[in-house]
């Protein structure tokens, strides 16, 4: 069982990823904080396998309470659930050696599938989420009011027209392949193509 607790100042957001989770037979939620000071004062009374921290927060922040995390040796794992993107925050939390790194508008998926590596031993960190990052927000705008494209899903196209897989393309994105399969017949619809060479030509049309 992973034991897990949540910090993070908006509580209906902390509620929801804690229903979430507990939906999940091997994940155990112990607590749920509204700021980091309150997380460090149960971790020095409750062991925990898994840290799900946000970045904003009163009194003391993400950023501080993973600090403190490490100057008392706690024993725990930590994920950031943040809502930025950015590369000076995931560099700040990288260095402060955090063992994943998750945006909040994530797919579930990815952050069950983090958990579970995380408490592995790996190091899961979502940070570039487009791997061919659609060149700022214009070109994705120009597709996502064209074809109604969500980010993921020309996230996949993308990955679709690069010869990967579904298998490939779950692994990479950390997402399931029947995550992936749903998407995936999601493009095939909003696209109006039937086929997999039909997809392909439309990717090369839009020049992903």
């Amino acid at each position: 069982m992973i034991r897990l607790v949540l910090a993070d100042d908006h509580k209906m957001f902390a509620k929801g990823i804690a229903n979430l989770l507990e939906k999940e037979d091997d994940m155990q939620i112990m607590g749920i904080f509204t700021n980091g000071r309150e997380l460090i004062d149960f971790l020095k009374q409750q062991e925990v396998d898994i840290v799900l921290t946000d970045m904003n927060m009163p009194g003391m922040d993400g950023l501080a309470a993973i600090q403190q995390i490490n100057k008392e040796k706690i024993n725990a794992k930590v994920i950031v659930l943040s809502m930025y993107d950015e590369e000076e925050i995931f560099k700040k939390c990288a260095k402060q050696g955090v063992n994943g790194y998750v945006l909040k508008d994530a797919d579930p998926d990815e952050l069950i599938y983090t958990i579970r590596e995380v408490n592995e031993g790996q190091h899961v960190m979502h940070f570039q989420r487009v791997l061919k990052q659609v060149d700022e927000d214009q070109y994705y705008d120009a597709y996502k009011q064209k074809f109604k494209l969500s980010l993921r899903e020309l996230q996949i196209l993308t990955l679709i027209k690069d010869g990967q897989s579904n298998q490939d393309i779950a692994e990479a994105l950390f997402l399931s392949i029947y995550t992936v399969e749903t998407h995936r017949k999601n493009i095939h619809h909003k696209l109006g193509v039937n086929t997999a060479v039909e997809l392909m030509k439309k990717a090369i049309e839009m020049k992903l």
